[in-house]
């Protein structure tokens, strides 16, 4: 089975794009990735993105993106087979430690219930499905900081075994997000093989030494 990429998205604390569609934007001052639901990354609004925590923005901001690079349309009305799989250095600590906080000076009564849902990891994947209409397979994965283009592999198992049609594959570092979307199908026009990003991902973990090495690749393609 040939397994390809057909869209990449991503973020930081500077801006936003995608590879395929060669997206970039710059955040200009004020903006920020609070500011994403506001700046036409999604074709569906997302009335809920100001609860979110920063997890959960980032991580939908990012499929968001790469489905967009995918051309791949959605709702939250319509159902697709599509899975997602996603992995970060510190899981949702940050939420855990809010909700914690707040816990303790406002005691059960007065502490805020919606910090309580996003103490989970999977929880900003789980908004993600939401927004987007994934009912595939979803999972957060974790390990050591060079395991990413294994997380390629168990995404490729899943599609193999007929669990899905499609996965999102991505990881969250800090403020910079990268998501991938990959499939099995052999319809349409595709980035590159799966093999390709691996081996890109695999060289290094540096945000812009992979979209750099990914923009090369799209020049070699003669992508426009």
């Amino acid at each position: 089975m040939m397994i390809t990429v057909r869209g990449i998205g991503w973020l930081t604390n500077t801006g936003y794009g995608s590879v395929r569609l060669g997206l970039q934007h710059q955040f200009a001052p004020g903006e920020g990735i609070h500011s994403l639901a506001k700046l036409g990354i999604f074709s569906q609004p997302f009335k809920n993105f100001g609860r979110l925590d920063g997890m959960s923005r980032k991580t939908v901001s990012a499929v968001a993106l790469a489905l967009l690079d995918a051309g791949v349309e959605y709702s939250a009305a319509c159902k697709q087979d599509i899975g997602i799989l996603g992995t970060s250095c510190e899981g949702s600590l940050k939420s855990d430690i809010d909700y914690f906080k707040d816990y303790v000076e406002n005691g059960r009564t007065l502490s805020r219930a919606n910090l309580f849902i996003y103490t989970l990891p999977s929880s900003a994947l789980g908004e993600a499905a939401i927004h987007f209409g994934l009912i595939g397979p979803l999972l957060y994965a974790t390990g050591v900081d060079d395991s990413f283009a294994e997380f390629f592999d168990m995404s490729v198992e899943m599609i193999a075994a007929h669990e899905t049609e499609r996965m999102l594959v991505g990881k969250i570092v800090e403020d910079e997000a990268l998501y991938f979307v990959i499939d099995g199908k052999q319809e349409g026009n595709a980035f590159c093989s799966l093999i390709e990003a691996r081996t890109i991902v695999e060289s290094t973990h540096e945000m812009p030494d992979i979209l750099r090495q990914l923009s090369i690749l799209k020049i070699k393609k003669g992508i426009a």
